[in-house]
């Protein structure tokens, strides 16, 4: 053996990577509050928010999510893909959840009441690159709307791809507009050098921000191993070429 380390090329655990951005007292405030699931972080976290996210440890593409609701007045409510079943007592509410996820690691998140384009709930994803330099620089930016029917974002679960600034205009508009995306794009190089200090050998990462009305930004999950073809999917290209030259300046596979 040479006494080498293995370099992780890409963290699937939810729960190993919330635990990164835990660590980093400037990233910590706007990591939403995540537990193992089990019946009493369940009870509590709905007792708490009201409204959750039930997420698989290592799912991707928005893959198995469920958003967990308490009503008011013990009925209870959880949507599954285009499904949503109601209940009158927590114990039947947990029962069918629990035969749902099934056997394997989820974790609960708190719900973010994600701001809405045309009645869709939108995130955004912000690329975050080393540039040629070695320093961390956000290379790209884009909104993703859910389909109008699922709780998830993601571009592989019906989500539509779309520029930042036409998802936020119904939110924010001129100088403000403005202002904001660039203090998305300083916020995702926070997060990059969060993971830094704990793993200083990656050189790209996706953070899945979203937005609460206040327009406070939410770390909805990091991608240490993002896909970069979505950007394509706009008609600007130039942060499509930015992010595929910043690739292959790393020595990072491109398709």
């Amino acid at each position: 053996m040479s006494g080498k380390k293995k370099l992780i090329r890409a963290i699937k655990s939810k729960w190993v990577k919330t635990q990164v951005l835990l660590k980093n007292p400037q990233v910590k405030p706007f990591v939403p509050d995540t537990r193992r699931f089990n019946e009493k972080n369940l009870k509590s976290m709905l007792s708490s928010f009201h409204m959750v996210y039930v997420k698989p440890e290592s799912g991707t593409q928005g893959n198995g999510v469920i958003r967990a609701e308490l009503e008011g007045a013990g009925r209870y409510k959880y949507q599954y893909n285009f499904s949503t079943k109601s209940f009158s007592s927590f114990d039947a509410f947990y029962k069918s959840l629990k035969k749902l996820v099934g056997s394997r690691s989820y974790l609960i998140q708190k719900g973010i009441h994600l701001l809405k384009h045309n009645k869709r709930r939108f995130d955004i994803r912000i690329m975050v690159q080393r540039n040629p330099s070695g320093k961390w620089e956000t290379t790209g930016q884009i909104g993703r709307a859910a389909h109008p029917g699922k709780i998830v974002t993601n571009y592989h679960s019906g989500g539509t791809p779309m520029p930042t600034k036409v998802l936020l205009a119904q939110h924010v508009s001129g100088p403000k507009l403005t202002s904001l995306i660039q203090e998305l794009n300083q916020f995702g190089e926070k997060v990059a050098r969060a993971y830094n200090s704990t793993y200083p050998h990656f050189r790209q990462i996706g953070v899945d921000v979203g937005l609460d009305k206040s327009l406070k930004p939410w770390i909805i999950e990091v991608n240490t191993s993002p896909d970069p073809y979505i950007f394509n999917q706009l008609k600007d290209k130039t942060m499509f070429r930015t992010i595929m030259r910043y690739r292959r300046a790393q020595g990072i596979g491109v398709k």
